[in-house]
């Protein structure tokens, strides 16, 4: 016998998760955003066509497809978006003379980095915009490395060198490219795939400090499925390292590529387990992923829980919860589902080297410390992350928690629920970014009586 359904809150649309016991189950969760976004970059300015197998349909590939179609690369879709067919063969070739091309981006940060280098390498006249919080996101470390390359003008034309980007580009002129590397990864990933566009060899710098590495591996790895040749290295002494890529001068190659499973998204999965006292195996992943989110285990193996690496999955089994103090720089994308897990261990957690989560979707320090107060934790933040606080189990309680239209304040605040009840989490639909059957794959994983979802 089951427990009750509980009733709907009132408006607005929201997601409860309701307590029960330890949550057990196998799950395999959608392709990674990441991977789609550059595969459908190298794939369009290939030279055929690319078939993507185990694609995200979400919005920000939707964003990334139509921006691509825009410009003449043909996307066929298929089985429910899992599959994409990239024709690049009808891809326009134009310069800085053309007519201008208007590319909406919404709040997607893989989009309009990856599209600005991309299209300025390529050339033509190009507008990209999106939502008001994308024109808050800065842009400028990207922008400054392009404009001694670019044979034109790329500019951000929203105060603090954030979108909107407008350019006029006849490509790259020039072999040499330095980019700041602090704020975020992804300006040297763009670059990076922007190169073989340029169609001459290329070198990139980053100076001082680099975010996020893992993505950067990444970004070469799906290169060199493409047909690119890219060597990654890194120079200089201990404390002032800096990472050299080299491009050599060759168009991508048309491909069939197979995509990984999201990690991010499965550390969701992987924390359930962690906050419930379960057992869950996220299939299609391994220790050897591309994806560095899958590092997230060690930290909760860190905490206390048991962690199984097999060929080709990862489970995860809750046990008793210990603090920690970890630098999660190279897995800055689960910061907030560790946040929700950390509420329920003994003694405090203290996450280092994230200051750059303050310019993403919204601010994943300030906003965040917000919501884990509301649900009685003690938050103090610091420049480069934060420190939880859990009260004892009596103290902590329910609350109505914002989102900030933020896919990842979603899905990891709502995991809170799983332990206190009375955990509404508001404007549920914005997973849809990155994972719009999230709610409905919690609901099969933990069942029906744990979960009351209104999602418009």
């Amino acid at each position: 016998m089951t427990d009750p359904v509980p009733n709907p809150p009132p408006n607005p649309p929201s997601v409860e998760l309701v307590p029960g016991g330890p949550v057990s189950g196998t799950i395999r969760p959608p392709g990674s955003k990441s991977l789609t976004n550059r595969a459908l970059i190298c794939a369009a300015f290939a030279d055929g066509e690319s078939t993507l197998t185990g694609a995200l349909r979400s919005e920000d590939t939707e964003v990334m497809i139509e921006a691509l179609r825009s410009i003449g690369v043909e996307v066929i879709v298929s089985e429910g978006g899992r599959t994409l067919k990239v024709d690049a063969s009808k891809r326009i070739r134009a310069g800085a003379s053309a007519s201008i091309v208007e590319m909406y981006i919404a709040n997607s940060g893989t989009s309009v980095r990856f599209l600005a280098a991309a299209l300025s390498a390529a050339g033509g006249n190009y507008s990209l915009h999106g939502v008001d919080r994308m024109h808050q996101r800065p842009i400028g470390d990207l922008i400054d490395a392009i404009s001694p390359v670019i044979q034109g003008e790329i500019k951000a034309s929203s105060e603090g060198g954030c979108p909107p980007v407008l350019m006029k580009s006849d490509g790259w002129s020039g072999n040499e490219i330095h980019v700041a590397g602090s704020v975020s990864s992804q300006y040297l990933s763009g670059l990076m795939m922007a190169a073989p566009i340029a169609e001459s060899k290329i070198r990139i710098i980053v100076n001082g400090e680099l975010v996020s590495r893992p993505y950067v591996d990444m970004t070469a790895e799906v290169m060199r499925s493409f047909g690119a040749t890219i060597n990654l290295e890194t120079k200089g002494l201990k404390g002032t390292e800096s990472l050299v890529s080299e491009i050599a001068s060759a168009p991508y190659r048309s491909t069939s590529y197979e995509i990984e499973p999201d990690a991010s998204a499965a550390s969701y999965f992987w924390a359930t387990a962690a906050i419930t006292g379960g057992s869950i195996k996220v299939a299609g992943l391994s220790q050897d992923a591309m994806q560095g989110d899958v590092g997230f285990c060690d930290v909760l193996k860190q905490m206390g829980c048991e962690v199984d690496y097999a060929d080709d999955s990862i489970t995860v089994t809750g046990k008793s919860l210990q603090g920690v103090d970890v630098d999660m720089n190279i897995i800055s994308d689960t910061v907030q589902t560790l946040a929700v897990v950390a509420l329920f261990a003994e003694g405090p957690t203290r996450v280092r080297g994230v200051a750059h989560n303050r310019f993403k979707e919204t601010d994943r320090i300030g906003d965040l410390a917000c919501e884990l107060r509301k649900l009685g934790a003690q938050i103090d933040e610091h420049e480069d992350g934060l420190t939880i606080v859990p009260p004892s189990k009596d103290s902590l309680h329910g609350a109505t928690l914002e989102t900030y239209h933020d896919h990842r304040m979603a899905m990891s605040l709502s995991l809170a629920g799983l332990r206190i009840s009375g955990v509404r989490i508001l404007d549920p639909s914005c997973t849809s970014k990155t994972y719009p059957e999230f709610f409905a794959d919690m609901e099969a994983l933990i069942g029906r009586a744990h979960l009351w979802a209104r999602v418009t």
